[in-house]
């Protein structure tokens, strides 16, 4: 599959959804790369010589270029889309570094919470190149299963995903670019709003951990209407309550779990659990197999450990999601807080509400009296070079 100079999309992940991404890309009459690290479902899809969609979207899609290679993927293309699990994210960034070109675009589909923040101060900390745009959706595009290399499922086709960039001046500039293929890319108010909207924070540790010895006990189960019970129905409840008192202290709009079932299921009803068994979408999904998943190995560092920290961070409590935090840790024998997104990992330490609101919508960080700022240059702007100093520019 040799490089066409009209290449505009890489797709980053060939799992269940990079594989599908990219082949609907393409069956939409775009230029598309697609990369994965480990060589074996590059191969396969290179011996067919493309993926086939099977669903709600069928075809054959030829991609352009399908490699192991990160710079062979990366030369050229406009758009990147990273499909990667969020607890990659960090150190996908350290690999693309190296690679990227001025005027770039990185998505993150999804971003969970803080996603662009931290993909965009690990690329800062490892050299990567000016002008490029970090951005994050609040969930993936489609419904969709890798059934093998090669050829992949698409359930369903979501009509609406909110979209940011970091800062969110512009995510305007970004849409423009990929609405032409991607409408269902709708602007939202920053990434705060995105991930705050995190509903697999909601759905995904709390009903595993919950339900952690039914897992262990190596019996399959219906997730969804046997694991969610009306007491663990009530603990999403008061998880939910918390990320929304989070989103109201950072001025973002989120919908509450049973509001979400209703816009993207159709469901309704009074409460979460009657909700959730009403939603024939979620009949027959299957648990975890192990608590070694990623609802909990991605949801809980990527997810809750990053909602805890900005609910401190605005003098909030969150004792649901600090719980299962802890008992995160404890089942599984791993210190998610440190392996997870914190403020200060991301590079937001010690800042209040206000100073993050500033980053996210115009690139802000003020610089305490104290200190002397000095400049340097990152993503076309002068920027200050110590820690606490501004990171960006005033909006225009």
């Amino acid at each position: 599959m040799a490089r066409s100079k009209r290449v505009s999309w890489a797709v980053i992940g060939a799992g269940h959804g990079g594989q599908a991404l990219a082949a609907y890309l393409a069956l939409k009459g775009e230029k598309v790369s697609l990369h994965n690290r480990s060589a074996g479902p590059v191969e396969a899809i290179r011996r067919q010589g493309g993926i086939r969609l099977r669903g709600a979207v069928t075809g054959f899609a030829r991609l352009e270029v399908v490699s192991s290679d990160m710079e062979e993927a990366l030369d050229g293309v406009r758009v990147i889309l990273v499909t990667v699990p969020a607890s990659a994210h960090r150190d996908l960034a350290r690999a693309m570094a190296p690679y990227l070109q001025a005027g770039q675009i990185i998505i993150l589909n999804p971003g969970r919470t803080l996603g662009a923040v931290e993909f965009q101060h690990v690329l800062r900390e490892n050299g990567a190149p000016p002008g490029l745009t970090v951005a994050e959706t609040e969930t993936f595009i489609f419904a969709s299963r890798r059934v093998e290399p090669g050829v992949s499922r698409i359930n369903r086709v979501k009509r609406k995903v909110h979209l940011a960039a970091l800062p969110a001046y512009r995510t305007a500039s970004v849409l423009r670019q990929v609405r032409h293929v991607l409408p269902q890319f709708v602007a939202a108010a920053n990434v705060l709003e995105t991930g705050l909207s995190n509903i697999g924070a909601i759905f995904h540790p709390a009903p595993t951990l919950l339900n952690a010895g039914w897992i262990e006990s190596a019996s399959q189960f219906d997730y969804y209407h046997q694991g969610i019970t009306r007491g663990v129905a009530r603990a999403l409840e008061r998880v939910d309550e918390e990320r929304l008192a989070i989103a109201e202290s950072y001025r973002v709009r989120a919908v509450p779990a049973r509001r979400w079932l209703a816009a993207v299921y159709g469901t309704r009803a009074d409460d979460l659990y009657t909700a959730i068994q009403r939603t024939k979408a979620y009949g027959g999904l299957k648990s975890p197999a192990s608590l070694e998943h990623r609802y909990v190995f991605e949801d809980v560092p990527m997810s809750l450990v990053p909602l805890a920290d900005l609910a401190r961070a605005a003098g909030r409590s969150a004792p649901v999601m600090e719980s299962l935090i802890t008992i995160a840790c404890a089942l599984t024998g791993v210190d998610w807080v440190k392996k997870g997104r914190t403020l200060a990992s991301v590079g937001l330490g010690g800042m209040g509400v206000e100073e993050i609101i500033d980053f996210v919508k115009v690139g802000l960080r003020k610089v305490p009296h104290t200190q002397t700022r000095t400049t340097s240059s990152w993503n076309g702007e002068t920027v200050a070079s110590d820690a606490e100093a501004f990171m960006g520019p005033d909006a225009p």
